[in-house]
């Protein structure tokens, strides 16, 4: 369920984006889905499983398939930091983009 709800919620499975806007949302969708894990469920059990769920997505959402790289990167024996910072805050038009005028 709560693989259901990133992938909706952040609405990753959108299609065709540009890269920069996939690398965004993909980390969102990751911090997200990181967020939600409850505290005693085994993380690499639970990235495994989200990656099993969301792979499928992945060849025909580029957002998606960002996410499942990050949780493969995260499963990695050898720790470093993952490549995740916030987006920088920009206006996308808001309602009056929405209403498409």
């Amino acid at each position: 369920m709560l693989l259901e709800r990133t992938l909706s919620l952040l609405q990753l499975d959108i299609g065709p984006i540009s890269p920069l806007r996939a690398r965004e949302l993909g980390t969102l969708g990751y911090m997200e889905w990181l967020g939600g894990l409850p505290g005693d469920m085994p993380y690499a059990k639970a990235a495994i499983t989200a990656h099993t769920q969301a792979y499928p997505f992945g060849a025909t959402s580029p957002a998606v398939a960002v996410f499942c790289e990050l949780l493969l990167d995260s499963l990695s024996p050898q720790p470093f930091a993952l490549p995740i910072e916030m987006p920088p805050p920009l206006r996308r038009g808001g309602a009056r983009a929405r209403r498409g005028l």
